[in-house]
Formats: structure tokens, sequence, C-alpha cells
């Protein structure tokens, strides 16, 4: 991991009013921790040996405003534009990282196309080590997901659409 990376994360942690977070990958380990009587933030980092045979894993960034659109504006049909305007989101009710499965090798919560019903577990939030089951708010068809597998999310933001039944 890179100063600027480090330096990114530790602001975007700032940001989001948490007040301490501890990450630990293969590569690195890193605390960070925000003073409650000043707004200075604390960053340790361990560099712990990598494995030369293992590839770096990297998570590319999520464009929140792309991802949004389900499709362009200028479709050209107004039955697109009238089911756009039928589609319900279900949002991340915290800051974390999303998955889509509970691990690597089980299948997906959920694909585009399902049925899901209000209480179904679309996906799972890792927060602060703790693995929260997120759950569907309304019935219907998933058309669209806004995240890639293993992203940083944040608090509200549209994870998928709904066609509500």
């Amino acid at each position: 991991m890179k100063a600027k990376e480090i330096k990114d994360l530790i602001q975007f942690i700032a940001d989001s009013g948490l007040g301490e977070i501890d990450i630990e990958t293969e590569e690195i380990k890193l605390h960070v921790k925000r003073s409650s009587t000043t707004s200075q933030i604390v960053a340790s980092v361990e560099q712990q040996p990598i494995i030369s045979s293992a590839p770096a894993i990297t998570t590319p960034e999520v464009n929140t405003q792309e991802k949004v659109q389900a499709h362009p504006e200028n479709s050209g049909s107004k039955k697109d534009s009238a089911s756009l305007d039928n589609l319900v989101e279900i949002k991340s009710p915290m800051i974390g990282t999303f998955y889509r499965a509970a691990t690597p090798e089980s299948d997906v919560f959920i694909n585009i196309g399902d049925e899901v019903n209000k209480g179904d577990v679309v996906c799972i939030v890792e927060a602060m080590k703790l693995f929260n089951e997120i759950e569907s708010d309304i019935s219907g068809k998933i058309v669209k997901v806004l995240v890639d597998n293993a992203s940083p999310i944040e608090y509200d933001q549209p994870l998928f659409l709904v066609e509500p039944n």
C-alpha cells in the first residue's frame, strides 16, 4: 500500500465520522484512531512479509454517480423511462465493505432477475470486523447490482435496484 493510498484511506475514515478502525490485509496492518479532544488522526502501519507467489489484490474505486444510472437517459423509449420511475433502491444502512456472498467460495445471495422478498438477505456489509447481513426492505425483482463485490461503501449508498411486485 502506497503512502497516497493510506492518506486517502485515512481521509475517507475521517470523513465517515468513525472514531477508530483497524484494517488488516496480507500486506499491511493499519490502525487509525481519532482523538476526542482534537481532530488529529494517528495511524500506525506495520509491513508484513509479502508472499511473492500470491498476486496483489486491489479493489477498484466505485464511482457511485455512474453506478446509480440504470439506463442511459437518451434511450428514447417511454416504456424504459416509466419502468425507471418504478424502481426502488436497497440502500446500505452502514459504512463498510460490500460482499455479495457469505464466503468467496459460496454462491451470491441474489442475482439480477431474482425475486426477493421483504426480509431476505441480499448481501453482507463488513464493518469493524463484524459481518452484518443486509435484508431487503421490499419485495420485487432485482434489476441491477450497483456495487462491485468487496468494494467500500458508504452509509445510505444505493446497493441494488428493485422492481417492486
